[in-house]
């Protein structure tokens, strides 16, 4: 009876984070209270009755250092009997918050939890937060000497490690963006996103994907991350990862209404997904975008299911080198793999895109008809959450 449901998700559009982005004028509280207006808005609940508000956000400092779940709720102008909390899992906060929100449910301790995720990388930096300090300790480095690398370095580690070539980056990275703009095209996201009001006007549209986008332009990049240094520790590195196939920085925020399917009858509202099975797990820390891979395996293994019996999977594209592997690691269908482009080309505003992910798998599967979903996201440490969901 406390089967925990996903009555609605919804995202803001998609924006560069740079000064003249299209939400960079936008303070973060502000941007993510739209969202979360529009969310309550849409299912006609009474908003006094939701029990918590979970939000992602990675880079909790400056204009995110206030608990900005909590300041955008009150800003929308909803109850302040509503409490929120902060969730850091890094790249998979809010995919995090959307597991805490489930696990509430069905313990029955809760009835109605919304998960949601910000950043503003325009205005709060991602790394702002460290301040420049060591954030790991002597016992850490002295355990991992001579050190870990950036996640950068990591990307091109795990595309040595998988075989995998810098035009086959390449063309997977202009495949996100092609993918994203026949979707954009073919007004697939026009359901998910809501539009925010911003001081030069209203915001509509997702303005990262560049549809002229080619494995010729992406080849004439420099590699970004290459290195004397750690060319002679890595020799096995080829130095492929550009910014061309990797995740944009970018500003977005989104948010999904949970709630137990006993709850949702009682108020009318159509369940739309149920939740199958959920994991986290953490892997090598060196090469930490590598977590999908077992988190995957898990949570099929808790679901008594394989692969092939999932019609949409959601694997972050925070380099073109994490889909790809796991892809190759799991012998995954191409075509299932981000069918709508992902965060090359939609981006990667970090504490928003777990729920960012699943609000486009979710959409994707009643669009397509499809019956199960599967999404994972590498984060910073080594680790991965996975979800698995069934459309209703």
């Amino acid at each position: 009876m406390n089967t925990p449901v996903i009555v609605d998700a919804i995202r803001s559009p998609m924006a560069r984070a740079r000064p003249d982005g299209a939400l960079a004028q936008l303070h973060p509280v502000d941007l993510l209270s739209q969202v979360l207006e529009q969310l309550v808005q849409r299912s006609r609940i009474d908003p006094g009755q939701v029990d918590d508000v979970i939000t992602g956000c990675v880079s909790q400092a400056g204009e995110q250092a206030g608990t900005p779940g909590r300041m955008a709720w009150l800003a929308a102008g909803l109850p302040a009997h509503v409490p929120s909390t902060t969730i850091d899992r890094k790249c998979g906060s809010s995919q995090q918050a959307v597991h805490f929100a489930v696990q509430a449910i069905l313990s029955g301790m809760q009835d109605i939890v919304i998960a949601c995720g910000v950043e503003s990388m325009s205005r709060v930096p991602m790394g702002s937060s460290r301040m420049g300090q060591n954030t790991t300790g002597a016992r850490f480095d002295a355990r991992f000497a001579p050190g870990l690398v950036g996640q950068g370095v990591s990307a091109d580690l795990v595309a040595a490690r998988w075989g995998l070539g810098r035009e086959e980056l390449d063309a997977y990275a202009a495949r996100s963006h092609q993918r994203a703009h026949t979707a954009q095209s073919a007004g697939s996201f026009a359901r998910e996103i809501v539009g925010i009001t911003t001081p030069a006007g209203r915001v509509m549209a997702d303005e990262t994907i560049r549809p002229g986008t080619s494995v010729e332009k992406l080849a004439t990049l420099k590699a970004v991350f290459q290195n004397e240094e750690l060319s002679a520790r890595f020799p096995q590195i080829r130095w492929h990862t550009t910014a061309g196939n990797a995740s944009q920085m970018t500003d977005g925020a989104s948010a999904m209404l949970l709630m137990s399917e006993t709850r949702a009858r009682q108020l009318g509202l159509r369940p739309r997904a149920r939740f199958v099975a959920l994991d986290v797990v953490g892997d090598d820390p060196l090469y930490m975008l590598t977590a999908p891979i077992p988190a995957t395996r898990r949570v099929l293994a808790k679901a008594g299911m394989r692969l092939e019996q999932i019609d949409h999977y959601e694997i972050n594209e925070a380099f073109a080198s994490v889909p790809l592997a796991w892809q190759k690691e799991l012998g995954a269908d191409p075509d299932r793999l981000n069918p709508r482009g992902g965060a090359i080309a939609l981006g990667h505003p970090l504490g928003a895109s777990g729920v960012r992910l699943m609000t486009t798998m979710l959409h994707a599967l009643e669009d397509s008809g499809g019956r199960y979903g599967l999404q994972s996201m590498c984060e910073a440490g080594g680790m991965a959450n996975a979800t698995l969901i069934e459309r209703l």
